[in-house]
């Protein structure tokens, strides 16, 4: 008996004094003193997992202790309020038809039908099983073709929020884990942060320019993300700062790259790439007239009526006024001409009713950049090549010629050539003099003579393993004396024994190839797979010739 009596006191003093404390810290602190209270119910409120909701619930008693005024509450209460902020299992739930998604895409972007039959696939798999993984899109292309905007699309098409994260320049592998809670000012990765915002734990998450992500002594963010961009393992991401398991499986991750050269391999790995290259004249011309005026309009508050421009002045405007894939520059020109109408207007000066080509000289300027033209097969030794570049194709010149010289059988190279460029040159030289007799050439005429190789434009860095047998071809031509036939162009590299090897960027050579006037195209006989898999428009106008030796290449090449 005397034992319960004692327990019943010592419950009654323990109540007694608790409630004394609480009614103690009323007084000092106010409203402060239900703050734990909100907290907790907001948690509670949520689809918290219960072993989470259990750490909720310990850290509120520990934050309950504390005095408000100390740092060590600021801290704590920070960290509380970012874990019950979490949108957990908060999902979108959007049904739109394949139809409507479909027009979202056409009515947002031209062209890119190879990412819009990914995006209309992915909405068709959502539809079949919703409770599937979502996967990780990664989209390469040069700049200015609209990647970064396709996420926007994508989210409307699939009816969920958007959320975009840029990773230029970000070298710390706190800012994709987050920092620990030890450290002042510590706080949530941007990825975890970017799912806050957003609300709910399916948004389509952009990740720009994951290839300028940089690393030092702080860690490499790249590696970081591996644990982001796997399905498998995203499940049960563990950012440092909420310092418990998050689930990122729904989630739509959409990167954006302009070359892969720089993303690790495990990187890749993990991602499913779709290229985007560069646009046809013509398509530029649709993408201006049905998305950049009218945009420019809406932000200069100009009618329709008050600026019309040709067909043929924005073809004259990207043909002359812009060298690039993309339609960022063409922007920026079409923008300029807009501003001269509102010039003329406010001055009451007269403007073209229509822009045609021969007003933009004085809207515009002198043209910076001269078309790419075919430059004729007079002289023996000149030889078109293709070649690919940030921006898109390119054509390219190599140049033969040889001169007397006592030391005769050496190769000059100039250009501004990096040493891949380099090797297949002496690799072209090495296979002519190894076969210098059936191609019709003297031994002699080799050793009594210095070779030059040169690619015009020298202050332009050129590299890359595709001039083999355009640096082959310009060889023989200049010592068999043999011009090249007209409108040809080449890319592939070459072996020690002759054999042509398939290259990259196939189809922004092509359009560089097109712009140029080009009729007659050589490459690799293994490239003929990415020439069948490009729209006909890319490829009209165009004759392939397929070599698998450079014996094959020389016979179609020379006259």
């Amino acid at each position: 008996m005397k034992r319960a009596r004692r327990n019943m006191e010592e419950n009654q003093k323990n109540v007694f004094l608790q409630q004394q404390m609480e009614a103690i810290r009323e007084t000092l602190y106010g409203d402060e003193a239900d703050e734990a209270d909100e907290l907790l119910a907001k948690a509670e409120a949520s689809n918290m997992p219960e072993k989470v909701l259990a750490l909720f619930r310990r850290e509120t008693e520990k934050l309950r202790r504390y005095n408000p005024t100390t740092p060590d509450y600021s801290v704590l209460y920070s960290y509380l309020e970012t874990l019950a902020a979490l949108p957990w299992g908060v999902y979108t739930v959007s049904a739109p038809t394949l139809a409507e998604a479909e027009e979202v895409l056409e009515n947002d972007h031209y062209g890119l039908e190879k990412v819009k039959e990914r995006i209309v696939e992915q909405l068709a798999l959502l539809m079949h099983n919703p409770d599937g993984k979502s996967p990780i899109i990664c989209l390469v292309g040069p700049p200015g073709v609209g990647k970064t905007s396709i996420g926007k699309s994508v989210a409307r098409a699939l009816g969920r929020k958007y959320e975009r994260v840029s990773f230029g320049g970000l070298h710390d592998e706190a800012e994709i884990r987050g920092h620990r809670r030890t450290y002042i000012g510590a706080m949530p990765g941007r990825i975890i942060d970017a799912v806050k915002r957003a609300g709910c734990s399916n948004p389509v998450l952009v990740l720009d320019e994951i290839d300028k992500i940089g690393h030092d002594y702080k860690g490499d963010p790249g590696a970081a993300l591996l644990e982001v961009l796997d399905p498998e393992q995203n499940c049960h991401f563990h950012d440092n700062y909420i310092d418990v398991d998050f689930d990122l499986s729904k989630v739509l991750f959409i990167a954006t790259a302009n070359t892969l050269s720089t993303v690790s391999r495990p990187l890749l790995d993990r991602m499913e790439i779709i290229d985007i290259s560069g646009y046809l004249l013509e398509e530029k011309v649709e993408i201006a007239k049905r998305h950049l005026l009218p945009r420019i309009r809406r932000a200069m508050a100009i009618a329709d009526g008050e600026l019309q421009i040709s067909d043929a002045a924005i073809a004259e405007i990207i043909r002359q006024y812009t060298a690039e894939s993309g339609v960022r520059l063409l922007e920026k020109k079409l923008s300029s001409v807009a501003r001269k109408a509102v010039l003329a207007k406010m001055k009451g000066e007269e403007f073209p009713a229509v822009v045609e080509p021969e007003h933009l000289y004085k809207l515009l300027g002198l043209a910076p950049f001269h078309p790419e033209n075919y430059e004729g097969n007079e002289i023996p030794g000149v030889v078109t090549g293709l070649a690919w570049t940030e921006v898109g194709g390119a054509i390219l010149m190599a140049e033969a010629s040889l001169s007397k010289a006592k030391e005769g059988g050496r190769l000059t190279l100039t250009g501004h050539l990096g040493d891949v460029m380099k090797e297949s040159a002496g690799i072209a030289f090495q296979w002519v003099k190894a076969h210098a007799e059936k191609l019709g050439i003297e031994m002699s005429e080799i050793e009594s003579h210095a070779l030059h190789v040169h690619f015009p434009e020298g202050a332009v860095p050129k590299d890359g393993p595709s001039a083999g047998i355009t640096i082959a071809t310009a060889i023989v031509s200049a010592f068999t004396g043999r011009r090249i036939a007209p409108r040809l162009a080449m890319t592939g590299e070459i072996t020690l024994r002759g054999r042509v090897l398939p290259v990259g960027g196939i189809r922004e050579k092509m359009l560089a190839a097109k712009r140029a006037g080009i009729t007659d195209i050589i490459l690799s006989k293994d490239n003929r797979r990415d020439i069948d898999d490009m729209p006909a428009a890319y490829t009209e106008g165009l004759n392939f010739h397929y070599a698998e030796t450079v014996d094959d290449v020389l016979a179609k090449a020379l006259l």
